[in-house]
């Protein structure tokens, strides 16, 4: 029997995934006021991304643990709480080393706290329409750019950054305490048909022997490379077009449409999935995203932008869900928390390169354009390591 309630779980997963990454990678909004008013490099202040990601790689797998063991509701609870704290205090920092450890250690923290929970726990209420829910619950970080950076651009303008970036916590706090209020298990009913789907892949496995097997090992490292190519040129978009010559606001537009398209594309790929199956979709996703990247180097007007933050911001968006989608059909529902956390954790540490790395080359050569180059080689590299995906298992996973 399908619970009405479901939709609430969706609805409420999405919020919490709109603010938290909307939250954290507003950041790309703030670096230049930010480096313009206090000094601090630009490497130093994207180095509060990279720890944030490395943060949320460690994190996430544990959260993950914590809502397969304790129920998804306190988690998120936790991780918003700790969300509009982090951002509070890093608006309070006076030295770089201050707001690093202010931003780059709790953000982090309390970010991983949304995702696999909230993944694991739609794909629990979900017997039927799963592809679906989980792209609605990650179209809610496509959300994210439309609206958590267009707001932080207008309180910069109208105020500073240090009071646009308190508001945001506060914000945080009002929006995702009441939603986490909202989720709960679901019925028993609900909850024994979702593990009826679970091929006998899902029956038994433990998660040391899930984390072993080939079919984790391809999905990671995926999942990996794959945001190690995006992360850089998404957080380093707006300055690079400011570089370019583009005004601060138009500059921020083109992140805005980069995530329309890419809500868009979650539900384009997610609904191609389910009809043509999610490999080849995952991997033509992929290619496209890497071209993509590449193409940034000959670009440097604002309807460029636009053309260019269409398809990247598709295909990039596009992805996303499809990993959460492989980890809950060759693993399962039991360990779902567990497993597609240990997989964020790796992505998450391909996100932490792309911000320390792109302020570096642009610090060393007064240019975004190796940044670029780079992402994309790694792009191809994620194409690559896609094609080796085993096929979805008949029979119960082994280790490697």
């Amino acid at each position: 029997m399908e619970h009405s309630y479901r939709w609430v779980i969706v609805g409420a997963g999405a919020l919490m995934g709109c603010v938290a990454v909307g939250a954290m990678f507003s950041l790309a909004v703030f670096l230049d006021p930010m480096a313009t008013e206090t000094g601090w490099s630009r490497a130093g202040i994207s180095s509060g991304m990279t720890l944030n990601f490395l943060v949320m790689g460690v994190a996430g797998f544990g959260w993950g643990v914590a809502s397969d063991r304790f129920g998804a509701r306190i988690v998120v609870l936790i991780g918003a709480v700790l969300l509009g704290l982090a951002l509070v205090l890093a608006s309070q920092a006076t030295s770089l080393v201050q707001f690093q450890l202010a931003y780059g250690i709790l953000v982090g923290l309390a970010s991983s706290a949304f995702f696999a929970p909230m993944i694991a726990a739609v794909t629990a209420w979900f017997g039927t329409n799963r592809s679906l829910a989980v792209s609605l619950v990650s179209a809610g970080m496509g959300v994210a750019p439309m609206t958590i950076s267009p707001l932080a651009r207008w309180l910069i303008s109208a105020y500073d950054w240090r009071t646009a970036m308190l508001l945001i916590g506060l914000m945080a706090w009002a929006l995702l305490v009441p939603t986490a209020l909202l989720v709960r298990r679901p019925p028993v009913a609900a909850a024994e048909g979702a593990s009826s789907e679970d091929g006998v892949a899902g029956k038994g496995i433990s998660v040391a022997n899930a984390l072993r097997s080939p079919q984790f090992l391809v999905l990671g490292f995926t999942f990996f490379a794959c945001c190690a190519a995006h992360s850089g040129p998404i957080f380093h978009m707006v300055s690079y077009a400011i570089v370019c010559g583009v005004g601060p606001m138009a500059a921020v537009s083109i992140y805005s449409v980069e995530g329309l398209a890419g809500l868009g594309g979650r539900l384009l790929l997610g609904v191609m999935a389910d009809r043509l199956g999610v490999k080849p979709v995952l991997i033509a996703g992929l290619l496209v995203q890497a071209f993509a990247i590449g193409a940034y180097v000959f670009v440097s007007r604002l309807g460029e932008f636009y053309v260019l933050a269409v398809i990247f911001g598709t295909a990039y968006g596009g992805v996303m869900p499809l990993y959460a989608v492989l980890a809950r059909e060759y693993f399962g529902q039991a360990i779902m928390g567990s497993v597609f956390g240990a997989a964020t954790m790796l992505s998450s540490l391909g996100m932490a390169l792309g911000p320390l790395a792109g302020g570096w080359v642009y610090d060393t050569f007064n240019s975004y354009a190796w940044l670029f180059i780079g992402s994309f080689a790694l792009g191809l590299g994620a194409v690559a390591v896609a094609l080796a995906f085993p096929p979805l298992p008949r029979e119960r996973l082994q280790p490697a």
